[in-house]
């Protein structure tokens, strides 16, 4: 037997899965506290002492490899010239490379905007601004701001390619860690992220991975790889696209739940699917990663309820409203707290199944009739994902919830809001063994054990007779 060792270090848990490569299955998984705050050996020990638990001892893996989105995940400023052109490719770039986006700026950075970027301490910053050959005085006068600024964290510099080795020598010069890319937008309406993002990952692997502290573990694994987030989107385009002569699953759409965030994964064209559709906009990447940062089940479960009503929170779990405000107060205050009785599982569901389909609205594109010369014209904004025909769930309340398949059908295209473009008539599956990050991190060395593995993890869900009557009433 030949096998891998995947390693998650988490904000909450070490988690691990022992993966056999010739007869490409899950042996078994183990888990243990993130201690990546304090000394991350200890979480590490722990998961290994709980994976061999159930082996019964562990073998000698051929890759032992690691993602991580413990430490408050890689934090991430972009810059760019104008908030919907190269500010917004940055802005997709860094969500790409799986990061916490904590600001975005455009235009010329001001003394408010400087004082903004050192309290908000990023991992990395990524500098972008003008088209090659186009705008450079704002690019230049914000990598100059740069310069000046008593900030640590590497600068990836994506952006005109006229003064790219210029900036790049200007802030080498201040003592800063800079990384030239191609620029994320060389010419206008054209996006150029992969460059970035790839630049992204390497800073992430030489320097953040020693910055969060999870290098003290380096003789317990080969390599970490990239962010976790980068990993889940590894998995969901190896499962859309396929490896080797093995086919994937075609256009898809992964939502990941956690407590802090919602994250929505898009592999898809998502071109107008309706004749006469004319868009509006950047052109979208292929493989999309939007991060809705006020929908996590328990840090921002607040948001939640306000973002979708008490009152469809209470209508969608049977419970009180008095009864919804009781809970959301005890789930707010523990954090880590899982669900007990009866009605904090109702309370639960309906906080998942609002954060699923707030954030896929978020996700999905919009189309609006506007009226011109020539008469009404249907525009879309965003990716049209109505043709996507596989959704899949990842992440705690899925894969362990009572209800899946209720929760993920809040995913699909709701004939009330018309002008959502989210998918019409999808299959729903979950991962149930959460080997999706896994899997991404497998690709570049296995890729076809990865895609059978991440396919192996993946179990239909429906709604049953039961449910459906509960939906109808």
């Amino acid at each position: 037997m030949t096998a891998a060792l995947l390693i998650d270090f988490g904000s909450t848990y070490t988690k691990l899965r022992a993966v056999d490569l010739e007869r490409p299955r899950l042996l078994a998984t183990g888990q243990g506290p993130s201690t990546v705050a304090t000394d991350v050996t200890v979480g590490m020990d722990l998961a290994l002492a709980d994976l061999e638990r159930h082996l019964g001892r562990l073998p000698a893996f051929r890759h032992r490899l690691a993602s991580s989105s413990a430490a408050g995940g890689l934090k991430m400023v972009t810059i760019g010239l104008v908030r919907e052109l190269t500010a917004e490719a940055a802005r997709q770039a860094a969500l790409g490379a799986g990061a916490k986006l904590v600001g975005t700026f455009a235009y010329r950075l001001t003394p408010a905007d400087e004082a903004r970027i050192l309290g908000l301490a990023p991992d990395i910053v990524l500098l972008a601004g003008g088209t090659d050959g186009g705008n450079a005085d704002v690019i230049r006068h914000n990598g100059a701001r740069l310069a000046a600024l008593d900030l640590a964290c590497p600068i990836v510099l994506a952006g005109n390619r006229d003064v790219g080795e210029e900036l790049a020598g200007l802030l080498a010069a201040a003592g800063k860690t800079v990384r030239l890319a191609d620029n994320v937008m060389p010419n206008f309406g054209e996006l150029n992220i992969d460059p970035a993002r790839a630049a992204i990952r390497q800073v992430f692997i030489d320097r953040i991975v020693h910055a969060k502290g999870i290098d003290r573990a380096a003789s317990r694994f080969d390599a970490v790889l990239m962010p976790t987030p980068a990993a889940v989107m590894e998995g969901a385009r190896l499962l859309a696209d396929g490896a080797g002569d093995k086919t994937g699953l075609g256009e898809l759409l992964v939502v990941d739940i956690g407590g802090a965030t919602t994250d929505v994964h898009s592999v898809a064209d998502g071109a107008p699917s309706r004749e006469g559709v004319v868009t509006h906009g950047l052109p979208e990447p292929r493989v999309k990663r939007t991060v809705e940062g006020d929908l996590g089940m328990r840090h921002n479960a607040a948001a939640i309820v306000e973002a979708i009503g008490p009152d469809a929170v209470a209508r969608r779990s049977g419970l009180g409203a008095a009864t919804v405000d009781r809970l959301l107060k005890a789930f707010s205050a523990d954090v880590e707290r899982l669900p007990a009785t009866p009605e904090e599982t109702a309370f639960d569901e309906a906080l998942a199944w609002a954060a699923v389909r707030i954030a896929v609205e978020r996700h999905a594109g919009l189309t609006r009739i506007m009226q011109t010369v020539q008469g009404p014209v249907v525009v879309q904004t965003g990716k049209d994902l109505s043709a996507v025909k596989t959704v899949i769930g990842t992440g705690g309340p899925l894969a362990h919830g009572a209800t899946p398949a209720s929760v993920l059908e809040a995913a699909r295209a709701d004939p009330a809001r018309p002008m959502s473009l989210r998918p019409t008539t999808p299959r729903l599956l979950v991962d149930h063994d959460y080997m999706l990050y896994a899997a991404g991190l497998l690709a570049g060395v296995e890729p076809e054990a990865a895609l059978a593995l991440a396919l192996g993890s993946l179990k239909p869900v429906g709604i049953d007779d039961h449910e459906q009557a509960r939906r109808k009433n």
